[in-house]
């Protein structure tokens, strides 16, 4: 079955008053797909991936140990998704922050891993894998004025799923650098974009060897004011790599935001589709 597929979805919603760029991949042959996949747009959460591929990499080479501690400081401090803010413990390693930025989008683990990395480095590796236009360009904030960047981060449906197509094939530094990146992402809790009417079990085991039966989803997604994103892997039949990301002005209400919902859940099974068939089918 042909992307072509995907492309048709994401065209469905061109009467909408909202951007939605879609880019997928097929992991092993190479076919690819999409709409509005080059435009950058803010991606919110989804850029984590780039922060959490960069300290996957340093955990390969040594240079961050995975047991390291790390304190937690008050300017990492962020309010939204997570759970340190809430914790009474200041201390944690590099490893449980890296989960919590995975599993549960924590703000304040991304803020202290940023800070320990810094977003030099997640510049540099961006470059090295060819993602030209994905760029944190900021901690997380609880509040944007004036003096700093508008959003923490912008970048392109196309960056974000050849980002994750590094991942799959192993060629993001190394394969165990790549593998850890995986596992981070099949650890997220956030399954109401994408998958969200994927038929498919989040903790069954074997990921990324496909089921006999069924689809495997590892993914990371982003919501900001006027952005939902999802960037992923469904493993069944075929391995597609996929990135969605909706863009509207705030302005026009939750009637859109309901719309920016429905559109990338019906690009997401359409995706699942996809992923059950070979390309010949």
């Amino acid at each position: 079955m042909s992307l072509a597929h995907v492309t048709a979805a994401a065209r469905r919603s061109a009467a909408l008053p909202l951007t939605l760029a879609v880019a997928a991949v097929d992991i092993d042959d190479g076919e690819t797909a999409g709409v509005d996949e080059r435009t950058v747009l803010p991606v919110a959460s989804a850029s984590k991936l780039l922060l959490l591929a960069e300290v996957s990499r340093r955990l390969d080479t040594g240079e961050l140990l995975a047991d390291r501690p790390v304190e937690v400081l008050d300017e990492d401090m962020a309010d939204g998704t997570g759970l340190l803010r809430q914790m009474s413990r200041r201390g944690w390693t590099v490893e449980d922050l890296a989960w919590l930025t995975a599993s549960v989008s924590d703000n304040t683990a991304t803020n202290a891993l940023l800070r320990l990395v810094g977003r030099e480095s997640t510049a540099r590796l961006a470059e090295e894998l060819g993602l030209d236009r994905l760029t944190l360009h900021d901690k997380v904030r609880d509040i944007r004025g004036p003096d700093v960047p508008p959003v923490f981060a912008t970048g392109t449906a196309r960056d974000l799923a050849r980002l994750v197509t590094h991942a799959v094939r192993g060629t993001m530094g190394s394969r165990a650098a790549s593998a850890r990146l995986l596992q981070w992402m099949r650890a997220n809790t956030d399954h109401g974009l994408v998958p969200a009417l994927v038929d498919h079990d989040p903790y069954a085991p074997g990921f990324p060897n496909p089921l006999p039966d069924g689809l495997l989803v590892a993914n990371k997604t982003g919501t900001d004011t006027g952005v939902r994103a999802d960037a992923g892997v469904m493993v069944g039949a075929r391995r597609l790599a996929y990135a969605v990301v909706a863009h509207w002005d705030p302005v026009l209400g939750p009637s859109t935001e309901r719309a920016a919902v429905h559109a990338i859940r019906d690009v997401g099974h359409t995706l699942a589709v996809c992923a059950r068939r070979r390309a010949a089918e």
